[in-house]
């Protein structure tokens, strides 16, 4: 008796074991010549790894299986090495009761990369919006915005009624912040700088399609517009933001009644918007047909912002001392704008060659190659130099960029799911997904693309790989791709209209140990380990909000993927 007792355990704790199994992995697609990585939870896999094949064969395919172990939960995982499978088509992947799908296609990166960018259209302000799904009518026409009293000046004292329409809204709220904006535009102008001939044939089905601009410069120019609004015409300072006292409620825009305002003109808005305006004469010069005598307007406003945030150059946003009305909405707070100079100056130097900014930018020039956020846009600077081959910072850049590259990689090998990205706990954090994944991608792609090499594209693919599913919680982190993705990310829009689904192409900001929301929300978080801190409700700010500076990182790095198939 006690034998069968014996073998009935055995037999149960078998069967708990493959019911735990998991697989992580790519949910959206594979390039033919690219690695084909799985990672599975609760079992050792080899062995029993079965691939139905495209054409409906099923083989054992040989296998390399590492094992790994989570520095926070401790986790065994084994990663599993598929090998060459570069037929196009569906691959069905069984580890005993454990299954997935992998997609093998030439365009794998096609549908996402374009819907990343459509959002942008979407979350348009002051306009209404055209779509089959997800269209609705004009809401924030911000043509009667208030001048707070912290922004006054001679020309416009307080209380006086501007108009600054259209723009993007921010994040999951419904305000507009130039410092935040201009991050984004920057980054995907750079990146259309670095893919020309690409965003010349992607289309995005915008209002503006058809005509002899690209869809993406099309979008970025509907920003441009509302950033002409925010510089105070008096002295060239720019307002840090456009926003109601408080956020509004989970409702849509055509329900909002709060007042808007301009408040407090800002350094790092103003050098933001120096620098996004200057890129933006350059890039929209040819494009007269469209947007005629822009580029002339856009490098005066450039060069008379540069020249205010050098008389201002401590002029940083405090909300606290707003007042009469008080403000709580986003700060975008930063205490150190040399970073902004350096990236002003940067683009200022290539649009007129002036002594003046080559100077200013070697005087603020970093020393270190990082990651681009909204906080640090000294790698956006960066890539204004390395765009040129014979600019008089490109080495220095280059050599900094590539030491990134090198350093960033080593831990691959060793790691949990086969990635430079999620192997630190400085990875995990607000917005990480954004800025330690996609733009430590992009930042690989850019290594190899200036360098000539071929040596870190494959670990821009890794990283895709962890963001799209192959990674702790399973989740790809897009809206409305994969099998397992956010469903009730907190944006207001998609929480207040009756659509089940979010839009499409919105990346979240992901784990996050902060968990700075959890005093708000409704219920715990599942995990309190670095790589696991995610929840997917609509309350979580913390770690399953929008915001655009995290979708323009996801547009630059897919877009980019998307252009360069692996060689």
């Amino acid at each position: 008796m006690k034998k069968i007792l014996s073998c009935l355990m055995l037999l149960l704790s078998v069967v708990v074991l493959a019911q735990n199994t998991e697989i992580r992995y790519n949910q959206v697609g594979c390039y033919p010549r690219q690695e084909k990585v799985i990672v599975v939870e609760g079992m050792n896999p080899a062995g029993k790894v079965r691939v139905t094949m495209p054409d409906g064969k099923t083989i054992k395919p040989k296998v390399q299986v590492r094992k790994a172990s989570s520095p926070w939960s401790g986790k065994t995982r084994y990663v599993v090495n598929l090998g060459e499978l570069t037929a196009t088509g569906n691959y069905h992947i069984n580890v005993d009761d454990a299954i997935c799908d992998l997609n093998v296609t030439e365009n794998p990166f096609r549908d996402i990369a374009k819907a990343s960018l459509r959002l942008f259209y979407l979350i348009r302000s002051g306009v209404a919006i055209e779509d089959a799904v997800y269209g609705r009518p004009e809401g924030h026409p911000d043509t009667k915005v208030l001048v707070h009293n912290s922004a006054a000046s001679r020309l416009r004292p307080a209380g006086t009624i501007i108009s600054s329409p259209y723009g993007w809204y921010d994040a999951g709220d419904y305000n507009k912040y130039v410092v935040n904006s201009a991050f984004s535009i920057g980054l995907m102008l750079a990146a259309y700088e670095a893919l020309p001939n690409y965003f010349a044939n992607l289309h995005t089905d915008i209002p503006e399609s058809g005509n002899n601009t690209p869809d993406l410069l099309d979008e970025m120019m509907f920003n441009l517009r509302w950033f002409l609004t925010m510089q105070d015409p008096l002295d060239g300072g720019v307002y840090h933001k456009l926003t109601t006292p408080h956020f509004e409620g989970f409702i849509l825009p055509t329900e909002c009644r709060q007042p808007r305002y301009v408040v407090a003109k800002s350094v790092t808005a103003t050098l933001d918007f120096a620098a996004v305006m200057a890129d933006a004469a350059r890039i929209f010069e040819p494009l007269q047909d469209d947007y005629p005598g822009f580029s002339v307007i856009a490098a005066g406003v450039s060069e008379r912002a540069y020249q205010w945030a050098k008389e201002h150059p401590t002029a940083f946003y405090r909300q606290e001392q707003l007042k009469d009305p008080a403000v709580s909405t986003g700060t975008y707070g930063d205490g150190n704008a040399s970073d902004e100079f350096f990236w002003a100056a940067s683009a200022l130097y290539r649009l007129t060659g002036k002594q003046q900014y080559l100077d200013d930018a070697r005087q603020y020039q970093p020393q270190l190659f990082t990651t681009p956020t909204w906080g640090n846009v000294a790698s956006v600077g960066a890539f204004e130099w390395l765009a040129v081959g014979d600019s008089p910072l490109r080495e220095t850049m280059l050599s900094l960029l590539t030491a990134y590259c090198d350093d960033a990689i080593k831990s691959v090998d060793n790691s949990c799911f086969q990635s430079p990205f999620g192997n630190k706990r400085s990875d995990f954090g607000w917005g990480c997904l954004a800025e330690h994944c996609c733009c430590q991608g992009l930042l690989f792609l850019y290594a190899d693309k200036m360098s000539g090499t071929n040596k870190y594209s494959r670990y821009a693919l890794q990283n895709a790989d962890y963001l799209l599913g192959r990674n702790a919680t399973g989740y790809c982190y897009v809206t409305g791709f994969g099998k397992k993705s956010p469903m009730h990310p907190h944006h207001r829009i998609s929480a207040a209209d009756t659509i089940e689904n979010p839009f499409p192409g919105m990346l979240v900001g992901g784990p996050n140990p902060g968990q700075q929301d959890k005093k708000e929300l409704p219920t715990t978080y599942l995990s309190d380990y670095q790589d696991e801190s995610f929840l997917d409700i609509m309350q979580s700010y913390a770690s399953n909000e929008i915001a655009i500076n995290w979708n323009a990182s996801l547009v630059a790095f897919l877009c980019w993927l998307d252009a360069e198939s692996p060689k």
